[in-house]
């Protein structure tokens, strides 16, 4: 094999490897449901602050004894470093949404990929508040006042009633959120690519 045939092989196999890009009018069909993902995240981010601003401000109003507002500052501030992690993630998927560069399929595959995987993050957030709701009811049980104090078998079934029933209630609410703002646009993405293939 001499060199000017090796050249025509090392072309044809770099031709051959090409991704074919999405045109101009497709790379528009796909911006919409992106655009109105990242309005939902945008929207998601500053509601979830105001809730942990709303929090810790109730907590510095509130009457109480030290210790119940001090459990529930550390408390707060748990579930906040937890959210903080998981913002994290879709800040990265957020950014990654607005990337100019999108024009190939597989950047697009690749962006359905990391959608895909921020779906696991999505329940897994809020799965994860489960023990931090658990820890709120204990801090209930012990600092509000009660006519009767609760025997140790009603605590226990009340702990265990709540894993119970609220985990799953999460779990459901989680996936049923999701879908609500983020699976209907993520199906269309999906449909859009797989006609831009045929």
């Amino acid at each position: 094999m001499n060199i000017d045939e090796l050249k025509k092989a090392w072309t044809e196999e770099e031709t051959f490897g090409d991704t074919p890009e999405i045109n101009t009018e497709n790379r528009g069909r796909v911006r919409l449901p992106l655009e109105k993902m990242r309005r939902n995240m945008r929207l998601e981010f500053w509601s979830t602050a105001a809730i942990f601003i709303f929090a810790f401000s109730v907590i510095i109003i509130a009457d109480g004894p030290f210790k119940f507002k001090f459990y529930l500052t550390v408390l707060i501030a748990s579930m906040l470093m937890v959210t903080s992690f998981f913002f994290n993630q879709f800040f990265r998927l957020y950014k990654n949404m607005s990337d100019p560069e999108m024009k190939t399929y597989d950047s697009l595959r690749d962006l359905l990929h990391q959608l895909s995987l921020n779906k696991q993050y999505y329940l897994s957030f809020f799965l994860s508040f489960v023990p931090f709701l658990v820890c709120e009811i204990i801090i209930v049980l012990e600092f509000i006042p009660r006519p009767v104090p609760l025997s140790y078998p009603q605590i226990a079934s009340v702990l265990i009633g709540t894993v119970i029933i609220v985990l799953p209630l999460l779990f459901v609410f989680g996936k049923w959120w999701f879908e609500k703002m983020y699976g209907k646009y993520i199906r269309q993405i999906e449909d859009l690519l797989s006609e831009f293939k045929n």
